[in-house]
């Protein structure tokens, strides 16, 4: 799950921003703290419903007694979270985000063959100086993965609220910018028909863009 919370907000007047610290977000020390309750309160509860299984040199812990003093030791551990800030700037965070909430699974042009069975598709190795690598998959399996990233019913994949909540955003943004003294936005222009036929699929022969034609 990926949030974009900003660092101030409107004052309860409206026209002024209150700038937040520089240390309000995820403070390391409460934030291990919560970690380490949320994940002793999911394993009381998996061990309460026998979801739990502990083969080999777990199988000390299966009595509820053991395990119960097992989950208070955590407690007396120091845990660790890692907690850093982006590597580029603002932009660069919403241009990652932005390939993931505004486009879908596998594009076209990462297609290499489509068989009776298989499907080919290129990937990029981040591991080994991300180079491209091509995947074969079983068509199921395909498939499977695929289906992953199709949400279930009544759940969408973008969440707005506060300044940004579908209700207030419009007046809300603007006044935003105005306390801030920011330029307003671009506006929107209808892309050119060269511009379409550049963001179309290259074809996989000659790498030119591919023209879609209705006949």
């Amino acid at each position: 799950m990926h949030c974009v919370v900003p660092a101030g907000g409107l004052s309860p007047d409206g026209p002024r921003w209150i700038h937040a610290r520089p240390t309000f977000f995820l403070p390391v020390q409460v934030l291990r703290q919560v970690f380490r309750g949320k994940l002793v309160a999911g394993l009381r509860a998996a061990f309460r419903e026998g979801r739990l299984s502990f083969p080999g040199a777990l199988q000390a812990l299966a009595p509820e007694s053991a395990f119960r003093a097992w989950l208070r030791s955590l407690h007396h551990q120091p845990w660790v979270v890692y907690a850093k800030p982006p590597f580029g700037s603002p932009a660069h965070v919403l241009h990652y985000l932005a390939r993931y909430t505004h486009r879908v699974a596998i594009s076209n042009h990462r297609l290499v063959a489509v068989a009776d069975d298989t499907v080919s598709f290129r990937w990029k190795d981040y591991r080994h100086g991300s180079q491209i690598r091509t995947l074969t998959l079983d068509v199921n399996e395909f498939l499977r993965r695929f289906l992953l990233h199709v949400l279930p019913k009544r759940f969408v994949r973008i969440r707005y609220f506060g300044l940004l909540a579908p209700r207030c955003r419009t007046a809300d943004l603007a006044t935003c910018r105005a306390a801030l003294a920011a330029a307003p936005p671009p506006p929107v222009t209808a892309p050119s028909a060269d511009a379409t036929r550049t963001r179309s699929w290259p074809c996989p022969r000659c790498g030119a863009p591919m023209r879609i034609s209705n006949g």
